[in-house]
């Protein structure tokens, strides 16, 4: 059932009131450099802004040995994060209404090169519509708006009439460990919302994404006698080439896949960082490329990595030099599959009534060809998974940034849709 016209517009205008205060906020996480293992400041920021607001609060460390167990878990490095992840409460006078999890994740990506940024990368500098800084967009506008959404219930004397748990997760950018830990923690709800900037429409369809690294050992001797010797480098490049081979031939099956046949390259293998060789003057000895490379939905991470182990070996048998020095495959980060969320489901439908309610427009689903943090909450809490987010511009890229005017009308949106999926009550006292 729709809510209130009366109830609509008071909520829409209560995040209005609120927003000055959500902008702020928004910045403070932004100033927060939360880089890969280190993200426990900023997990203690939300920690304790949860529990002010009454939350009952849980904190946990990731179990390996359980995460490596499960088919969803990604591979473990010394690189993975040790911080916790937190989880605020909310639970109702009365359970009348649907639980809901509202999630995000407050680690970020590397900044690059600080002299290519306009302003510092951690700086949260606004410039009209936009708030700059690394995670500005991916996701600290929507960390601030799980919270911002639930204020304005509660800046007009309402509550939800369900649980309703916060979850501030890490290493979604490079393994998705944290969210799959929840699940193994053991919470659960009626659906999930997680507010990624998704240009202001519903994720249809995620692509699975593995990370391996593949390491070439070569001949090291005097460049003078150079011939005598094995370039690893050279022979990581001959790689690269097969790599790109194993891509071309995963995107033309995408006619085979739902949601994905009117992508242009679905699928994408990204070189992302190469690393060989000592000394200018001698031939190298070693080559390490560390790659990520997305795979459709219903295609297990165990499949994908066979395939790349086992094509990448069937070329270095061809190769004169590789062939005598077998290039050596380690899977060490993303090992995820994608998802496809259904549609029909009450809570699409209870999201698309407040996006037309805050937004003016119905709402629109895309694919998208990036790992999202959803699939857990898809493949196996088995709930509908809500990926639904701001505007935002250049994420992982320089001078990233948010629309706050976008951050405004998803936060109205999603204020709507808690009242509506959860109900509300009166706060008592």
């Amino acid at each position: 059932m729709s809510l209130d016209p009366a109830l609509r517009d008071r909520i829409l205008q209560s995040v209005s009131d609120g927003f000055d205060d959500q902008i702020a906020f928004t910045q403070k996480l932004v100033q927060m450099p939360s880089l890969r293992g280190r993200e426990h400041p900023i997990q203690d920021l939300l920690y304790r802004e949860l529990r002010s607001r009454g939350f009952a609060m849980d904190r946990f460390d990731m179990d390996r040995a359980a995460i490596e167990a499960h088919p969803g878990g990604s591979k473990f490095s010394e690189q993975h994060s040790d911080a916790p992840i937190v989880v605020g409460i909310h639970r109702p006078q009365a359970e009348t209404g649907r639980s809901l999890i509202l999630q995000s994740h407050l680690d970020v990506v590397p900044e690059g090169l600080h002299d290519m940024w306009s302003d510092p990368p951690f700086s949260a500098k606004i410039d009209g519509d936009w708030m700059y800084g690394r995670g500005a967009g991916d996701m600290k506008a929507g960390a601030a708006a799980n919270i911002f959404a639930l204020d304005a219930l509660r800046r007009i004397g309402l509550q939800p009439a369900a649980t309703v748990y916060v979850q501030s997760v890490v290493e979604e950018e490079s393994t998705g460990n944290g969210a799959l830990q929840t699940y193994l923690q053991g919470y659960s709800a009626d659906a999930v919302l997680i507010p990624e900037p998704e240009e202001e429409m519903l994720v249809r369809a995620n692509t699975g994404v593995l990370w391996f690294q593949v390491q070439v050992r070569g001949v090291p001797v005097h460049v003078r006698e150079m011939g005598e010797g094995a370039n690893a480098i050279d022979g990581a490049t001959r790689i690269i080439g097969a790599l790109r081979e194993i891509e071309a031939d995963w995107n033309a099956e995408k006619a085979d896949h739902p949601h994905f046949e009117d992508e242009v390259h679905p699928i994408n293998l990204n070189i992302g960082k190469i690393e060989g060789g000592d000394w200018a003057s001698s031939v190298p000895s070693w080559c390490n490329i560390d790659c990520r490379v997305s795979i459709y939905p219903g295609r297990t991470a165990e499949e994908a990595a066979r395939e790349i182990t086992d094509r990448i070996a069937a070329f270095a048998q061809q190769d004169a030099f590789l062939s005598n020095n077998s290039p050596q495959i380690v899977f060490n980060g993303f090992y995820a599959e994608g998802y496809v969320l259904e549609p029909g489901s009450e809570a699409e439908a209870v999201l698309g009534r407040a996006h037309e309610a805050a937004i003016g427009a119905p709402m629109q689903s895309f694919m998208t060809a990036g790992y999202l943090d959803t699939r857990v909450y898809a493949l196996y809490n088995n709930i509908p998974a809500l990926c639904y987010g701001p505007k935002s511009r250049n994420i992982h890229g320089i001078d990233e940034s948010v629309s706050l005017s976008s951050v405004k009308r998803i936060t109205q949106a999603m204020a709507l849709f808690i009242a509506e999926w959860c109900g509300t009550e009166a706060i008592e006292g």
